[in-house]
């Protein structure tokens, strides 16, 4: 049988090309070879050949020398036939591929984040190991067995002071429990003693006996200079869930709260929008560096949970009472020695200032001659001295009383201004500490 011999020229490029498809390799480099006879036509074996081959041009005789018109269609039918085959080749290939080279080519973005989450993320990550989560255990005997247990009674948070063990939270925190227990992010927990706290500033401050690796105290800031709209971090554990963390901007400065365990006024107060809740307490509150600025104190909300407006005892305030716990185990701080009437029982009189209901001789009120509130013989009520001012500073209620007496110190003589019948009179009078922190 006579042999076909036309020129078709095909360029094919397989995977041993050489690298970088050089210019060399796209040049036109004829080789005439007779592949096939008419009567052996394949499309399996020719294509793979010619697939494993490096990129070469191959000039391929399929027709007859006696009809060119018959040689150009076989050409394009030929040319056709290669092309299908080879389609259907690539397909069985890549269905018959593993799974895993398919993925290889599959390319997952890492997740980016904006500068201001990152900022977010390592302050959190940075301050953690700094902040504690405490349980109040409180005995309790069981009515059956009589035996002693020790049951949970309340939780709040904590962090760390200094590199001695301190933990710095809330006195209403540790209020009324027999023992205590501090538990680290890491999950460790250790028992805790109560060195000493400020029943009226609602501050406390524990020891623990831990590793030195595990102590990182947690970096003090300034509160005084700090400004509604701020962004500040709350790190804490609410509702028990461990080590959860807030975020808002300062609200408000200079607010005002009474004190949980003595209703005694604590000023200078921040607001703060970040979500505070039930366990948060005592917990701090951070500024964008990650500095302390405050401790969480207590929250506005008729339900419990936070409505938005938090609060937090400033960080200069919290610093003066943490030193002096830990160096006497108390907090010395004036009094007048005297017991008032309630802010609108002396709005009833249409007087403004603090009614002296008691007066005790041994204190020092009762030492300068104040006069309390007492009865005749006839059962007839005799108002006490009301007082109206202390150092030329105007009182019109109990909270600007306690104000002034915060800024006072153990031993110093103030001038107590006072309305005694229907005239004014000014007694001087010395400070002294509480009775049983004497």
């Amino acid at each position: 049988m006579a042999a076909y011999s036309s020129s078709l020229s095909l360029t094919l490029f397989s995977a041993a090309s050489t690298p970088a498809l050089s210019p060399s390799i796209t040049s036109k480099l004829p080789l005439s070879r007779s592949l096939f006879h008419r009567k052996h036509l394949n499309c399996t074996s020719p294509i793979l050949a010619v697939l494993g081959k490096k990129s070469s041009n191959y000039t391929i005789s399929l027709s007859k020398p006696d009809s060119s018109a018959s040689t150009l269609t076989f050409s394009k039918l030929l040319d056709s036939f290669f092309i299908v085959c080879t389609s259907v080749a690539l397909s069985f290939t890549l269905f018959l591929a593993d799974a895993d080279s398919a993925a290889a080519f599959v390319v997952t973005t890492p997740r980016k984040l904006q500068t201001d989450e990152l900022a977010t993320v390592r302050l959190f990550q940075e301050n953690t190991p700094s902040v504690v989560y405490i349980t109040n255990l409180a005995a309790r005997q069981d009515a059956f067995t009589l035996d002693v247990l020790e049951v949970p009674q309340g939780s709040g948070s904590g962090f760390v002071w200094d590199k001695k063990g301190h933990v710095v939270t809330n006195y209403h925190v540790i209020r009324g429990a027999s023992d205590l227990r501090v538990t680290f992010s890491d999950q460790s927990t250790y028992d805790a003693k109560v060195v000493g706290f400020d029943q009226d500033k609602d501050v406390a401050v524990l020891r623990i006996d831990a590793p030195k690796e595990k102590l990182r105290p947690i970096p003090i800031g300034v509160s005084a200079d700090l400004l509604v709209g701020q962004k500040v971090y709350a790190i804490g554990n609410p509702f028990g869930l461990d080590h959860t963390l807030t975020t808002g901007v300062i609200s408000g400065l200079r607010r005002e709260i009474s004190s949980a365990a003595t209703g005694r006024p604590i000023q200078d107060v921040i607001q703060t929008d970040a979500a505070i809740n039930p366990g948060n307490s005592g917990g701090p509150l951070l500024d964008s560096a990650g500095s302390l600025i405050g401790i969480n104190t207590a929250i506005y909300s008729p339900s419990g949970a936070s409505s938005g407006v938090g609060f937090s005892i400033p960080v200069d305030t919290v610093g003066g009472i943490v030193d002096q716990l830990v160096q006497f185990g108390k907090v010395t701080r004036p009094i007048l020695g005297i017991k008032f009437a309630p802010d609108q029982s002396v709005e009833q009189l249409g007087v403004s200032g603090v009614l002296v209901l008691d007066a005790p001789a041994s204190g020092p009120a009762g030492k300068a001659g104040l006069r309390p509130t007492k009865r005749d013989a006839y059962g007839r009520l005799i108002l006490g001295d009301i007082i109206t001012s202390v150092n030329g500073k105007k009182i019109n209620n109990g909270s600007d009383l306690y104000r002034i007496l915060d800024q006072c110190k153990v031993g110093e003589k103030v001038n107590v201004e006072v309305l005694r019948g229907d005239h004014l009179e000014k007694i001087p009078v010395t400070l002294e500490p509480k009775a049983d922190e004497s």
